[in-house]
């Protein structure tokens, strides 16, 4: 019978872009495929859970390292920033992976079936291994990609059973904060929505806080437990992630992309874009192609 493993890798095989990413037609779920060990990857991670099905992975945020491997299922399970590497990958064992990301709608909802009460764990990642249900569900759903005339039917009830799942796991009370409406981390995901959306423009605390429901003091203490970061510092790693993104994906000039992502300095950017990468601008683009 086939198992995870197989669909994950006959799908990632099929459909994977050239940075091992395939996106899938169910939104939200996708897998990865790598045939090396990875560079380090910046990224403002979503809410997601990740099932690794063969090779391993480190992700990194704050001061915590979190190590990962086939079998195990990472959980991040708010806005955060991450430093993620794959550390076991070849081309006779590719790293495979399925990644789902978490709807705090759907978390919202079976919370209320399942009677969840307020939790206090401000962990925003976990790992651990990947339970029987969460593995099984996640298989039954692969296996609907075959099936294009099932999806409007099963998809929903599929990706609802595997949050299912997930909140029924050892994990299931970080993961339930999501959907909690008025939690911490809930009112600080509409303050990150702004952000993600709005990251090229100036704006002011007052309106993130408004938009959170909070006052400012106690606005920027929940920002920063939740997210590790100040909301200033948080739009900053926004703006040089895509900046990175237009330099190494569509070929823009480190000037072009610090404007475009809202710099009015590129002796600014030039600094910040080294403190987070490790190289300024221009030699971060040359060392990456010179891998490639």
């Amino acid at each position: 019978m086939e198992t995870l493993f197989d669909t994950v890798r006959r799908y990632a095989e099929a459909h994977a872009s050239p940075t091992g990413i395939a996106l899938t037609p169910i939104c939200g779920l996708s897998t990865v495929r790598a045939t090396a060990p990875s560079k380090l990857m910046h990224d403002m991670s979503r809410p997601l859970a990740c099932l690794v099905v063969q090779g391993a992975k480190q992700v990194t945020m704050g001061t915590q390292q979190y190590a990962f491997a086939t079998g195990d299922t990472l959980l991040i399970t708010a806005d955060v920033p991450t430093v993620s590497q794959i550390t076991r990958a070849s081309i006779a064992s590719p790293y495979y992976s399925l990644v789902m990301e978490l709807d705090p709608a759907i978390i919202a909802e079976l919370g209320v079936e399942m009677h969840a009460v307020q939790v206090s764990d401000q962990t925003a990642v976990k790992v651990g291994p990947t339970d029987a249900e969460v593995s099984d569900a996640a298989l039954r759903l692969m296996r609907l990609l075959d099936r294009p005339s099932s999806r409007p039917v099963l998809q929903s009830q599929l990706v609802r059973e595997m949050h299912y799942w997930l909140l029924a796991g050892r994990h299931g009370d970080a993961i339930r904060r999501l959907g909690m409406m008025g939690s911490h981390v809930e009112r600080v995901a509409r303050a990150v929505a702004v952000l993600r959306h709005d990251f090229a423009e100036t704006i002011p605390v007052k309106r993130l806080a408004s938009v959170s429901g909070m006052g400012l003091s106690s606005f920027h203490h929940h920002f920063r437990a939740v997210t590790s970061l100040s909301p200033l510092q948080f739009q900053k790693h926004l703006r040089l992630i895509e900046a990175r993104r237009l330099m190494m994906s569509e070929g823009a000039p480190a000037s072009v992309a610090a404007f475009k992502v809202g710099y009015e300095s590129v002796s600014q950017f030039t600094r910040e874009y080294g403190r987070l990468f490790g190289l300024p601008p221009v030699r971060d683009v040359h060392a990456s192609h010179a891998v490639a």
